[in-house]
């Protein structure tokens, strides 16, 4: 992608005055015209006396905001004084930037036109040209995310939760009541970039969406022992893909045979990189909790996170190579 030409203002301006090398990293990793292409598949509504604005820059400020964690008000305001947010996005000192109403339109145009899905398989593309997924297996797991909504109390009833967010759903974990979704996700082993995700009530188990989780493509699956299932195990066998699934104990089995022991421990290692993904969703992206309370808002949104986790990731391991 050509470089932007910088504005007489920009030129004046001393190098290290709004400098970040993360942004400067991740956008250098891909070719965003491809996105941008998608992008222009819809337009935010434009307001009387508002500008028009290229849908490639919007975009961008759309996974901005996603990566610092930023409200619609908050992003307005970032682009406005922060010149490595302009920069990122293409937008010049002489240009006026997108207001609130703006983004948030453009936002509900994308999730209307499913444009987030597919920048996210367009990424991904790019990053596998570069040579940077690997297929040497896949590392299966989810994570419990908070509803928009405030958890009902008890004398609410769990009802009442269910009437604000519907796509929300109940479970327990640890003795615990959660109200909210489940995030399932697929890695690639080696590169820890994610290939496929699944956003469910939290009620869905994570066993029953693991097979599209799989890409078809990879030499093993990783997965904790809640992935166990005798039919997956010989399914994977059939189609010759390494059955790398920790053994649970079943009733009338006081424990594990020593053998399946020493297996769930050699997978736990492999496995391990998956938990990264999360904490950096939760406490590098702020992303503990959905954000809306509609469903198909809350999908997009899932994928606008593992866009720009892929787009950090790969940034460090190309700087790494």
């Amino acid at each position: 992608m050509a470089e932007r030409q910088l504005s007489l203002a920009e030129a004046l301006v001393h190098p290290q005055v709004g400098s970040n090398a993360r942004l400067e990293a991740i956008g250098a990793t891909i070719d965003w015209a491809p996105l941008g292409a998608l992008g222009s598949q819809v337009r935010a509504p434009q307001q009387a006396g508002r500008p028009s604005y290229l849908a490639l820059p919007l975009l961008k400020a759309i996974y901005l905001q996603m990566l610092y964690d930023l409200s619609d008000t908050g992003l307005e305001e970032a682009l406005a004084d922060r010149l490595s947010f302009r920069r990122f996005c293409g937008y010049t000192l002489e240009e006026a930037t997108p207001d609130e109403t703006t983004v948030c339109r453009f936002r509900k145009a994308l999730v209307e036109a499913n444009v987030l899905v597919a920048c996210f398989a367009e990424v991904n593309r790019q990053l596998d040209a570069k040579g940077l997924i690997l297929r040497k297996g896949t590392l299966l797991d989810a994570t419990l995310v908070a509803a928009a909504s405030r958890k009902p109390d008890i004398k609410e009833g769990k009802s009442a939760g269910l009437a604000r967010e519907p796509g929300a759903g109940w479970t327990k974990k640890g003795g615990r009541s959660h109200f909210g979704y489940r995030l399932h996700v697929g890695a690639d082993y080696g590169s820890n970039l994610i290939r496929k995700l699944a956003w469910t009530p939290a009620r869905i188990n994570e066993s029953l969406v693991a097979e599209a989780l799989m890409s078809g493509d990879e030499a093993a699956i990783y997965a904790d022992k809640g992935y166990e299932n005798k039919h997956r195990r010989a399914r994977l066998k059939a189609a010759k893909v390494k059955d790398r699934i920790c053994h649970r104990s079943h009733k009338h089995q006081a424990a594990l045979p020593h053998w399946q022991s020493v297996r769930n421990a050699a997978i736990a290692k492999r496995r391990a990189p998956v938990e990264q993904i999360f904490g950096t969703m939760k406490r590098g992206f702020g992303f503990v909790r959905a954000r809306y309370a509609n469903f198909a808002a809350n999908v997009a949104d899932a994928y606008r996170f593992a866009t720009m986790f892929n787009l950090r990731r790969a940034a460090s391991l190309l700087a790494a190579a």
